[in-house]
């Protein structure tokens, strides 16, 4: 049986750690054979909730995390689940949420989802290793 990981993320954007995280999902696709499923799960909670504003600006100088997350999820299959709770008391929505708690317009980036925390714990039933960030 594969050992399954789970990153889960919670830093904001600007913290460190949230580029280090991206790093580490990186290597660990790049341990991966090609022409086996990715092993690696992703699980975006509290500030890191930030990163799904498609309208969150990024300066020039700086790496942009949101396009980067974007791009590896495209290139190696994976999802970018966002939990629901966290992303709404950041400001962030999908457009199903907004009309739900009647919110002006939606800003959810492409390929993010907003989910329940119960995600979190069915990707943690398996034999899994969790490495939080």
């Amino acid at each position: 049986m594969t050992t399954k990981t789970t990153l889960l993320i919670t830093k904001d954007p600007s913290h460190p750690l949230a580029y280090v995280a991206l790093r580490y999902a990186k290597a660990l696709l790049n341990e991966t054979d090609e022409n086996k499923k990715p092993t690696l799960q992703l699980f975006f909670y509290a500030d890191s909730a930030h990163l799904a504003n498609r309208l969150r600006w990024q300066s020039a100088d700086q790496l942009d995390l949101t396009q980067q997350w974007q791009a590896l999820a495209r290139k190696h299959g994976l999802a970018l689940p966002v939990c629901v709770s966290t992303a709404l008391s950041r400001g962030v929505s999908d457009s199903e949420n907004s009309a739900r708690h009647q919110l002006t317009g939606d800003n959810l980036a492409d390929g993010f989802t907003l989910v329940g925390l119960s995600e979190l714990a069915m990707m943690l039933q398996d034999d899994n290793r969790l490495i939080a960030f």
